[in-house]
């Protein structure tokens, strides 16, 4: 029966609604960061959020855009600092670099959606156009066109593959000692190696 405040179904009143689409966007980098792309689903989150399946495809749409919402919220402003990498000198290009992905890394804030572009972006083709469209469009083509050359591109590349790679293997596989060294002691060791990539012969 009616009394004229009934709400739609699976709709939360306008006081509720930030509120729930948080919730919502957490539960979903938890889960995407734990599961992965593919064994993540949209039942599951809502599950994890408290709330009911419709009200997910009410603020995002489908699997693919939830994802991208969820990865993109905690990680797009850590990618707004790339002024930070492309300005200043060049022959320390490679140590800025090297500091600005493990900062990223070592933030537990950031962690958890970078974890899940990772782990999805290796099966899913939706999760890794995400992380081209997160790192490639923001972040290297801009350090690419700061180096210069013609082969700028590549360069930047092979930089960020060398990170990419360390960080997998720190963070996602936890190979020891790798896993628990000092990120100091990380940095110091790749730096050089990545600013021979960007700036090398």
């Amino acid at each position: 029966m009616s009394d004229g405040t009934a709400r739609r179904r699976g709709r939360p009143p306008r006081t509720e609604s930030g509120d729930t689409r948080d919730r919502i966007l957490a539960a979903a980098r938890e889960e995407f960061s734990e599961r992965g792309y593919e064994k993540t689903s949209v039942r599951g989150i809502a599950k994890a959020a408290g709330v009911d399946s419709a009200l997910v495809h009410h603020y995002f749409g489908t699997k693919d855009q939830i994802f991208e919402a969820a990865v993109t919220v905690s990680f797009a402003p850590a990618l707004a600092a790339p002024d930070a990498i492309v300005e200043g000198p060049l022959d320390t290009v490679g140590e800025r670099f090297t500091r600005f992905v493990f900062g990223i890394w070592e933030n537990p804030a950031t962690r958890a959606p970078l974890l899940a572009i990772v782990r999805s972006a290796v099966n899913n083709e939706a999760a890794a156009a995400v992380f081209r469209r997160l790192v490639a469009a923001q972040l290297l083509h801009r350090i690419a066109g700061r180096i210069g050359g013609p082969d700028a591109e590549l360069r930047a590349e092979l930089a960020a593959a060398q990170l990419v790679g360390t960080a997998m293997l720190r963070y996602v596989i936890k190979v020891e000692p790798l896993a628990s060294a000092d990120v100091e002691r990380i940095v110091a060791r790749l730096a050089p190696v990545v600013q021979g990539h960007l700036t090398g012969e």
